[in-house]
């Protein structure tokens, strides 16, 4: 389940403190700076292709930021899906620009073609009685002064353009690192079945939002 927080306009007076906020604006705007700090160093470490044990991980982040074992099961969480996330992404993204590399060297054999046929056809000095015809009979526009065939090397040469683009693209992208992007303003709790409400961290009876509050 994910909590959006949205301000109520307007917000009662005793809601409120001196700065004009409610207590659980303060409170998260004192805590997801510490918790994007945290998920971004665990994203870089899951990155980094070293081994990575969650339970000395856990630990590492509960000294280092002052938070408890199941706000760093949150943060660990986090920094996974969006690592993974991030990884699929990426697979998807090539095999979507393989796809359309590929339909353009379909694209490109068929057109060539029959482009080379219909050249070779009118290429015949008896090709006016010929009885089987020209695929792709040459014509012309008034409107656009050109012939069909003009219009279809444009497309070619453009077809080809992409596709240098298309593979271009590939070969960065087989290369360079996978960048995975840690959203700010958000916090990210894990409940669990055994726990009461699913989750002792942060629970929601439906009229009050209740948050243990970590150390830090």
């Amino acid at each position: 389940m994910t909590f959006t927080y949205c301000k109520a306009l307007p917000t009662p007076i005793d809601e409120l403190n001196s700065l004009g906020k409610t207590q659980l604006e303060m409170f998260l705007s004192a805590y997801t700076p510490i918790f994007h700090k945290a998920v971004c160093e665990t994203v870089n470490f899951m990155m980094s292709g070293e081994e990575f044990n969650k339970s000395y991980w856990n630990t590492h982040l509960q000294k280092i930021y002052g938070i408890s074992k199941r706000h760093a099961n949150g943060v660990i969480s986090s920094a996974k899906g969006a690592v993974d996330s991030a990884k699929e992404c990426r697979i998807s993204h090539i095999k979507t620009l393989e796809g359309k590399a590929k339909s353009c060297e379909i694209w490109l054999k068929k057109t060539e073609k029959k482009l080379k046929k219909a050249q070779k056809f009118y290429a015949k000095k008896n090709w006016r009685n010929s009885k089987t015809g020209c695929g792709f009979p040459l014509s012309s526009s008034l409107k656009y002064r050109q012939t069909n065939w003009q219009n279809l090397k444009f497309q070619i040469h453009n077809k080809k353009r992409k596709l240098v683009r298309y593979r271009q693209i590939l070969a960065t992208l087989k290369l360079i690192p996978v960048r995975v992007r840690v959203p700010k303003n958000q916090a990210f709790i894990v409940g669990s079945k055994d726990e009461s409400w699913g989750n002792q961290v942060c629970q929601w009876n439906g009229n009050n939002l209740v948050f243990r509050v970590p150390s830090c």
